[in-house]
Parts: C-alpha cells; sequence; structure tokens
C-alpha cells in the first residue's frame, strides 16, 4: 500500500502593484487578492504568508461587506493573534485592509471566490497597476 503525497496548501492568488510615493495625498488601492472562500480565518494564514517582508507583521485585518465569514476573536497566524474587524462602508465593499503598527497600511482589491479565471484575472491586472484605480472598475 503506498501512502498518499501530503497536501500542499494551493498557493496564493495575489498580485501587488508599486506602492505610489509618500507625497501622495490620494489613497490607492496596493494589489489585489482572489480567495478561495470567504471564510477569512481559513484565507488569512496563507495570505499573510504570501506578503513581502517589508510590510512586517500584520497585526489587524479590516474588511468589508457581510459576506465573510469570520470570528470576533481574531485568528491566530504565525504564533501571533490577528485583529478582525468587519466594516459596512458601501463605498469599498470589495477590499481588505492590512494593518502593521507603525508601518503602514495596505488594501487589497478582493476578487470573488467563485470569479472565472479571466475576470480574476483582468481585475488582478488593474489592481496593480501604477495607475490609481477607481472603483467599480471600469469595463
Amino acid at each position: 500500500m503506498t501512502t498518499p503525497p501530503p497536501l500542499v496548501p494551493p498557493a496564493v492568488r495575489l498580485r501587488l502593484g508599486t506602492r505610489p510615493g509618500h507625497g501622495d495625498a490620494v489613497r490607492r488601492i496596493d494589489g489585489a487578492w482572489w480567495p478561495r472562500s470567504y471564510d477569512l480565518t481559513a484565507e488569512l494564514p496563507a495570505l499573510l504568508a504570501a506578503l513581502p517582508p517589508g510590510w512586517g507583521n500584520i497585526t489587524s485585518v479590516l474588511v468589508n461587506g457581510a459576506m465573510w465569514s469570520l470570528s470576533d476573536d481574531g485568528a491566530p497566524v504565525g504564533g501571533q493573534q490577528v485583529h478582525l474587524r468587519r466594516a459596512e462602508a458601501s463605498r469599498a465593499e470589495d477590499t481588505v485592509c492590512l494593518v502593521t503598527p507603525g508601518r503602514g497600511r495596505w488594501d487589497l482589491v478582493v476578487v470573488p471566490p467563485a470569479a472565472t479565471a479571466e475576470e480574476a484575472e483582468r481585475l488582478m491586472q488593474t489592481a496593480a497597476a501604477e495607475a490609481p484605480l477607481t472603483f467599480p472598475p471600469t469595463r
């Protein structure tokens, strides 16, 4: 009898753009993330592990919209507790905000898990572009 290979977590579907200069007054999107579900506690560990080291240890995550499944206690990630919060902001329903105290905040467009590969590619490419984005994206 052969032993099945160990389960390897699927690759994180993440695309990051170039952050504007510190003097820019307009907040922009820092990239896009295409989770496999809206279960934040299940999706978050892989996302945080895939972020650039320069972003530091994310301690707080703010998601918009009621579609996310999350616990009020936060999620243990890499030996630390990450605070999870929900906002009902209608202007940024499809974003997730990652915060590192003293280092900054990063906003990612969330591509719906049910998106097709073509839709996801278009949204991720737009989000990672150097130009600031407007939402919803124009077609």
